[in-house]
């Protein structure tokens, strides 16, 4: 918790305002029941108007005094943490931005989205109650506690007497909370996991009728979080009784021996009303410290989750000396290259060497689980090989910057995402300084530019979030034009044409191939009429490399394209 408490630094000056208002505010607080008893025990016991007027005006200045400064104190205080909750949103959304597939995978979005958005919130709210009740609830009670023993310290055991009956109240409900809260965050997460999985899938929940499952998955998640939270909350209820009846018990036993005293003419009835007062605050400083510590638990245990993402490295960093390919183009070369995902027995990639030069066309096919998306996430170093070397341009990619390694590429995903906003801007993702012209040949190129001008707005046309008002391979044209409007030196096509109908498939890739004469194209693929074309076939069995060649080749050599082409190809088409 502490560490993220330098966030507050830039605005000091505010909690240091804060702090003064607030201690004014404590101040006053304990000043006013001075005040009244002197009224009573002066003023009218004796009958004093002209008393009683002048401290009503001082009692009714530091009243007002009082409601400005809490006042001023509250906007400070809500200022102050609504900075502090906009900075660490900004460095957490900033440390979720450089991880790597591989921490993504670790921590899961669901999680991510929660830490930085609800884990967050409870922080910012303890910022904003601590600013108050840091100053306020030790000055109230100690404060409290010198003037009740000031006004009669006989009376004062009541208090002492209570007090430890009260914290230890508050020790043994605080002290079953902290797991709880740490329960209750675990199960918001799963619960976001489950909402976003089903938002996310719809179209399959409906399609195949599993609604009911679905309500079912979301009430099981539901019901987990409920339980929890009533749990939590049902022992946090028990403290607000039990601070009452301790409250009202005080008051009670106060006024049962000051009346003894008013009676052995020890002690004035002002005396007694201003003593009420301070046990009172007293007490509603312990209540507000209790309140704040019931944030802490749920504080503590959303700090420590967002401590993890600020503490997670990622596995892939810049070099401290970053090195420059002297040569330019795209040209890729993998030299005996192995990669397993994290946790897996068997490596996605085993051993597997070749090079890719600019000018080819280079296709990659294999079956499912063959390693065709590990390996060419590799390339831009979404991923970081376990043995061997991934050259880019002549330099090790893991020697290169990012930011420019993946300058050079322009990759089309295996599932094609499209933002919120217009088509034009979708496209210029890829390139945000690019023209209309550009913009225009980039969808041409794409096949894209028909269903474009056939949409209301055309290219001013609104996409949907997640592209939920166009189809599959609508997506898949604007995500393959949102690469070709980059220009870069290496193309990687991840499955971006299967949503393609066999005629858009062809055409695209005949205007592909004039358009990227000079770069280096790899095309990843489940359909062999898209790769017989190629300049070049790599052929992925298991994670190994298993045929290099062209398709006539490959007929001859390699068994696995064999039984793939003659899966799909009748005899004359693969000849």
């Amino acid at each position: 918790m502490t560490r993220l408490f330098h966030l507050l630094r830039p605005y000091r000056g505010w909690v240091v305002l804060t702090i003064i208002l607030t201690f004014l505010q404590s101040m006053s607080s304990l000043y006013l029941p001075n005040l009244m008893s002197n009224i009573v025990d002066t003023g009218v016991l004796r009958s004093d108007t002209r008393y009683i007027i002048e401290i009503g005006g001082v009692m009714l200045f530091v009243a007002l005094l009082g409601v400005a400064c809490s006042v001023a104190a509250g906007l400070y205080a809500a200022k102050s943490a609504a900075a502090f909750g906009r900075d660490l949103r900004r460095d957490t959304f900033g440390r979720v931005e450089t991880f790597m597939l591989r921490e993504f995978d670790q921590i899961g979005t669901s999680s991510l989205i929660v830490r930085t958005t609800n884990d967050i919130m409870q922080v910012q709210q303890f910022v904003n109650m601590m600013l108050r009740m840091m100053i306020m609830a030790p000055l109230m009670g100690i404060g409290g506690i010198i003037m009740a023993v000031y006004t009669d310290a006989p009376l004062s055991l009541i208090i002492v007497v209570v007090m430890p009956i009260l914290g230890a109240a508050i020790f043994l409900i605080l002290s079953r909370q902290i797991a709880l809260f740490r329960t209750m965050q675990a199960k918001v997460d799963v619960l976001n996991r489950v909402v976003r999985e089903h938002l996310s899938g719809v179209r399959v929940v409906r399609s195949f009728g599993r609604t009911p499952h679905e309500l079912k998955r979301f009430e099981g998640a539901n019901e987990d979080l409920t339980d929890v939270s009533v749990r939590v909350y049902k022992i946090m209820a028990l403290l607000m009784p039990i601070m009452m009846f301790v409250l009202n018990f005080s008051t009670l036993a106060i006024i049962w021996f000051g009346g003894i005293r008013i009676n052995d003419g020890a002690m004035q009835i002002g005396s007694l009303m201003a003593f009420i007062q301070y046990a009172t605050q007293i007490l509603m400083s312990v209540m507000m410290a209790s309140a704040m510590f019931f944030m802490i638990p749920r504080a503590q245990a959303s700090a420590v989750r967002i401590n993890e993402v600020l503490d997670t490295d990622p596995a892939i960093i810049d070099p401290v000396t970053p090195q420059r390919a002297d040569q330019r183009g795209g040209f890729v070369e993998f030299k005996n290259v192995t990669f397993r995902h994290p946790g897996a027995e068997s490596a996605a990639v085993d051993n597997v060497s070749f090079a890719l030069r600019p000018g080819e066309i280079t296709a990659i096919i294999g079956g499912t689980g063959s390693g065709k998306t590990s390996l060419i996430n590799l390339i831009p170093r979404f991923y970081e090989c376990e043995s061997g070397v991934v050259l880019v341009d002549g330099v090790d990619v893991r020697e290169q910057e990012q930011h420019a390694l993946r300058q050079k590429i322009g990759f089309v995903p295996q599932k094609a995402l499209l933002f919120t906003g217009t088509i034009s801007e979708n496209i210029r993702y890829g390139q945000p300084d690019a023209s209309d012209d550009e913009v225009r040949h980039a969808a041409d190129i794409a096949q894209a530019t028909d269903f474009i001008l056939e949409m209301q707005d055309g290219f001013s046309a609104t996409i949907a979030q997640g592209g939920g008002n166009v189809s599959g391979g609508q997506k898949q044209r604007l995500a393959i034009a949102r690469a070709l409007v980059r220009k870069p030196e290496v193309y990687i096509f991840d499955d971006s044409f299967s949503a393609l109908d066999f005629k858009t498939d062809s055409r695209l890739r005949a205007a592909l191939k004039k358009e990227v004469q000079q770069a280096t194209v790899v095309i990843v693929a489940q359909r062999v009429s898209t790769v017989m074309d190629a300049d070049r076939i790599l052929v992925l069995d298991e994670g190994k490399l298993v045929g290099n060649g062209r398709h006539r080749e490959l007929m001859k050599t390699c068994d696995v394209y064999r039984e793939i082409v003659s899966s799909q190809l009748s005899e004359e088409e693969s000849a």
